[in-house]
């Protein structure tokens, strides 16, 4: 059994952890070709080979295992050398990134990131400056498995060695006696499960652990490996931990075991921060100094340090994860996992097994092994619930039961499995008004809503356009790799005053485009997309010069005048206008624009 084998479960947990973030297909073969790990496209493949077992051949794996080196195919179909199948002309695939896993100068696998569409194609293609160095963490962090693996294995044999060795291990470890009485018990395991080594060592380990299989493995020499357990001592409170248990061997039957355990909420998140590919934003990186966007900030980072749920509502586009992840940041969660999941993206049949995780066998297709939900992988961080009000309403108990209770059951479980999560949720819909068509629960709506944030759309925060538009330019100029310092006064005046009904999303991409349609240091009307110029050329088109319309504009313009000489020009005064004339602030701020009297 290879090195990789060992360690198959944690492989293929991991392979699954980096293909949902990074949104790409992942094989990862042994040093004979058999495929120990895979994502969907690949799961069925798992104890098969690859590449038709060939290792003397010039094909994609076999090459890597031979040479150590990693490689880029980017048009597998036109390589004669990628793989077996696609000398017929019937592989899917249509890039591919590989890299060796090397132990002690030994190539002991291959690890493939695969892309079967166009969209993960350029993804990958795209991103290779960051994935290539994380490809090679990757290695890093298999092989050390590997060899803490092989080295437990060979340390079993070795009883006179077996405490001074087992403190040098990481985990939590306990080496049991041919009648399941702990011997030995390193500082990492005193540690995890809260007791003097002095109350565990002489104990036997299934009165510390009721039921553990633990004790099989030393009446049958099975070991297992990677396997999760939850267990009670005394009225403690739950403790949910990652237990691989292997036998020590005697003549007739082993001599003991050795139990190496580390807590759920570690694992987790090593595999967050191996396959976390988004940035960390902080509240500096949300741009704009109106009193609208500084108030919402001002709260924000007001309750940050506490634990209560954030209910944070807006318009598509204006940000409203930026700011979830702002939160977290500024939390004492920092350093825990922060993951996000969009509740209106998964399909219905899925959601429930992708928040809450199942039990081996639940449904088919299920992981013998069972799988943990994003709130489990969010264990010690913080959970960002978007588009909450796109979760169906059986869903919507569930998730109340484990706010309540702050436990989760899997789907096809009936084990309560304690999780330590802060619940940020987001909605673009009007969540009080479903809660009238019963579209939404009261009692989820109501413990949801404890810290409600509403993040201003951009037409009523028109000041900070210039500087997001800075932002902007500064940012895709550098992508772009082009030399663009200004906007136009007449490109600037039609962006701010244009109405951005996708809010920043949609301001980004206009800059976005405008960058790649212009070949001069200065943007011009002509580069804004269609649908800015002709939202501009519509507004020329019916503005005339009649007097009728002149007289309405000098009256308009002589009732706002009084108003703003009454009320000031204040954030606050500008709202009480627009209240005495029954009019929107977005509404205010255009015919302030449109009078000349936006500077007042």
């Amino acid at each position: 059994m290879s090195g990789l084998m060992h360690i198959q479960s944690m492989v293929q947990d991991l392979a699954e952890a980096i293909a949902a973030a990074l949104s790409i297909e992942v094989e990862i073969v042994d040093h004979e070709l058999t495929v120990i790990a895979g994502s969907s496209c690949y799961a069925h493949k798992i104890g098969q080979k690859e590449e038709l077992g060939q290792l003397d051949s010039n094909y994609l794996y076999a090459r890597t295992l031979r040479s150590g080196k990693s490689f880029v195919v980017t048009d597998p179909v036109k390589d004669p050398d990628y793989d077996p199948s696609s000398l017929e002309g019937t592989t899917p695939e249509l890039a591919e990134i590989c890299t060796p896993i090397t132990l002690e100068n030994n190539v002991i696998g291959v690890i493939g990131l695969v892309a079967f569409t166009q969209e993960q194609k350029e993804n990958l293609l795209s991103k290779m400056d960051t994935i290539m160095p994380f490809l090679k963490h990757l290695s890093r962090f298999l092989a050390a498995k590997v060899s803490e693996s092989e080295a437990v294995e060979r340390l079993s044999r070795v009883s006179k060695e077996l405490s001074t060795i087992l403190e040098t291990i990481h985990e939590g470890a306990l080496a049991l006696d041919a009648q399941g009485v702990v011997t030995h018990c390193n500082t990492t395991a005193g540690k995890l499960l809260n007791l003097d080594r002095d109350h565990i060592i002489g104990k036997r380990l299934d009165e510390l652990w009721v039921d553990t299989p633990a004790m099989e493995v030393i009446k049958t020499g099975n070991e297992y490996i990677e396997k999760e357990e939850i267990y009670k001592y005394k009225g403690r409170r739950s403790m949910h931990f990652i237990v691989s248990v292997r036998p020590i061997p005697g003549k007739d039957k082993p001599d003991g075991a050795v139990v190496s355990f580390r807590d759920i909420s570690e694992a987790r998140r090593l595999i967050y921060d191996l396959s976390s590919t988004a940035r960390d934003y902080t509240f500096d990186d949300i741009i704009g100094q109106s009193d609208d966007i500084l108030q919402v900030k001002k709260q924000a980072l007001r309750v940050a340090g506490g634990n209560s749920t954030v209910l944070i509502t807006g318009e598509s586009g204006t940000g409203k994860e930026i700011f979830a992840r702002a939160i977290h940041k500024a939390s004492s969660r920092e350093g825990g996992p922060f993951i996000s999941i969009n509740c209106g993206a998964i399909p219905e049949t899925l959601l429930e097994s992708e928040l809450f995780g199942y039990e081996g066998g639940a449904f088919t297709g299920a992981k013998k092994e069972g799988k943990s939900g994003k709130f489990e992988l969010a264990d010690g961080g913080t959970i960002f619930l978007d588009e909450i009000g796109e979760m169906p309403l059986h869903l919507q108990v569930k998730l109340l039961h484990v706010l309540q209770d702050m436990v989760v059951e899997r789907v096809g479980g009936s084990k309560r499995i304690p999780v330590n999560v802060r619940v940020i949720a987001a909605s673009n819909r009007d969540l009080e008004q479903m809660m009238q068509e019963n579209n939404f629960r009261k009692d989820l709506y109501f413990r949801l809503n404890v810290i409600p944030l509403r993040i201003p759309p951009l037409k009523d925060r028109r000041e900070d356009i210039p500087a997001l538009l800075e932002m902007c330019l500064q940012k895709y100029s550098s992508i772009l790799n082009k030399q663009i310092d200004t906007i136009e006064p007449e490109a600037m005046e039609c962006l701010v005053n244009y109405n951005w009904p996708g809010n920043v999303r949609e301001l980004e991409n206009a800059i976005e485009y405008a960058v790649n349609m212009t070949d001069h240091e200065v943007l011009t009307i002509s580069n804004l997309p269609p649908r800015i110029q002709k939202k501009l050329s519509r507004k020329s088109a019916v503005s005339t010069n009649t007097a009728l319309k002149d007289k309405m504009s000098e009256y308009e313009r002589k009732i706002l005048k009084e108003y703003l000489e009454l009320y000031g020009s204040s954030y606050e005064g500008k709202q009480l206008i627009a209240k005495k004339l029954d009019i929107s602030r977005a509404t205010l701020y255009r015919k302030l624009t449109d009078l000349g009297l936006s500077d007042s």
